[in-house]
C-alpha cells in the first residue's frame, strides 16, 4: 500500500506557487491578494483561516481577514461582500462556511462576483465546471484531482464511487471524473445515505473516493483489493487517551482498509492539506485572469 501524502504534495506546490509569484514580482506584476470573511468564532472556522493566512504569506500572496461578530445581519454581509467585489486590489475572496443559522448560505453564496469566487461555490463557476469551461474549481475537488495527476493514478475506464453528493465535494467529483481530459474518462457512481446495498457499489470499485462525514465508514469489507482509496472526512471522535480528549479520523477505516487498499489518503495530512493550496492556485489563477481574463 502506498501513501497517497497530501502534506507533501502541498509543500511542493507552495514552494513552486512562491516561485511564480517571485518571477511575477520581478516581471512588474503585483502579488495575488486573497480575501477572507469569518463571522463569529466557530473554532474550525478560526483555524481553517489561520492556515489560509499562514499559506498566503508563505507563497508571498497578499492577504486580508475581515472579522465580523455572529450577530451581523445578512444585509450587512451582503454589503462587505458587494464592496470586496469592487476593489480591484483583491483577486479573489472567500466567506468561510458555515454561517451562523439566521443568514442564507445560499445568498452570500449569489452575492459573489464569480470571477472573485475563488471558492468555486458559485453557480455560474459550477455551470462552466460542468460544460467542460474555464473556471474555479471548488478546492477540494481540485486539490484530488491534483493528487492523482502527481501520483500519475490511472483513471480512464476506472470503475469510481464517490460516497457523498454535496454541492462541495461529491457532485463536483462525479463530474470532473467523468469528463473528457485526465485526470477523468472514469465511469462514476455517486452514492449516498440512500444508496441500497452501498457494498455491492464499493467492492467493485477501482477508486473510492469518501466524502459522507461519518468516521470510519468504509471498512475492508467494501474494498477490493488493490483500491485507491481517497479520504475527505475529517471527524472528531472522542478519544480519553488524548491530550484534548479526541482525535481525528477520516471516512475510512484506516488501519483495516490498509491491508487492502493500493493507494491511501491519511487523515490528517490527506486531502485536507490540499484544499488551502487549490484555494491559492485559484487566487494565483485571478490574478493573471486565466479563467475571466
Amino acid at each position: 500500500m502506498e501513501l497517497l501524502n497530501g502534506r507533501q504534495l502541498a509543500k511542493e506546490i507552495k514552494e513552486e506557487l512562491a516561485e511564480e509569484v517571485n518571477h511575477r514580482k520581478a516581471a512588474g506584476h503585483r502579488a495575488p491578494h486573497l480575501a477572507a470573511v469569518l463571522v463569529g468564532e466557530d473554532p474550525a472556522s478560526e483555524v481553517y483561516v489561520r492556515n489560509k493566512v499562514r499559506s498566503c504569506e508563505r507563497v508571498g500572496f497578499d492577504s486580508t481577514l475581515i472579522r465580523r461578530p455572529a450577530d451581523i445581519s445578512q444585509e450587512a454581509l451582503i454589503a462587505i461582500v458587494h464592496d470586496l467585489n469592487r476593489d480591484d486590489s483583491i483577486d479573489g475572496f472567500i466567506v468561510q462556511l458555515p454561517l451562523p443559522k439566521h443568514i442564507e448560505e445560499e445568498q452570500i453564496t449569489l452575492a459573489i462576483d464569480p470571477r472573485k469566487d475563488v471558492d468555486g461555490f458559485h453557480p455560474t463557476n459550477f455551470g462552466r465546471m460542468a460544460q467542460g469551461m474555464p473556471c474555479y474549481l471548488p478546492a477540494t475537488p481540485a486539490g484530488i484531482l491534483e493528487m492523482i495527476r502527481r501520483y500519475e493514478i490511472p483513471t480512464e475506464g476506472k470503475e469510481v464511487v464517490v460516497i457523498g453528493r454535496s454541492n462541495i465535494v461529491g457532485t463536483p467529483m462525479g463530474i470532473l471524473l467523468s469528463r473528457k481530459a485526465y485526470p477523468g474518462n472514469a465511469t462514476v457512481t455517486v452514492c449516498h445515505s440512500r444508496t441500497k446495498n452501498l457494498g455491492d457499489h464499493t467492492r467493485r470499485a477501482d477508486i473510492i473516493i469518501a466524502a459522507i462525514g461519518r468516521p470510519n465508514f468504509v471498512t475492508a469489507d467494501m474494498v477490493k483489493q488493490g483500491a485507491v482509496i481517497i479520504d475527505v472526512g475529517i471527524n472528531r471522535v472522542e478519544d480519553p487517551s488524548a491530550k484534548k480528549g479526541y482525535r481525528l479520523c477520516g471516512d475510512v477505516a484506516f488501519e483495516e482498509v490498509s491491508g487492502k487498499a493500493g493507494y491511501l489518503t491519511p487523515v490528517p495530512g490527506g486531502v485536507g492539506q490540499l484544499t488551502v493550496v487549490s484555494l491559492l492556485m485559484n487566487t494565483l489563477k485571478a490574478n493573471k485572469g486565466e479563467v475571466y481574463g
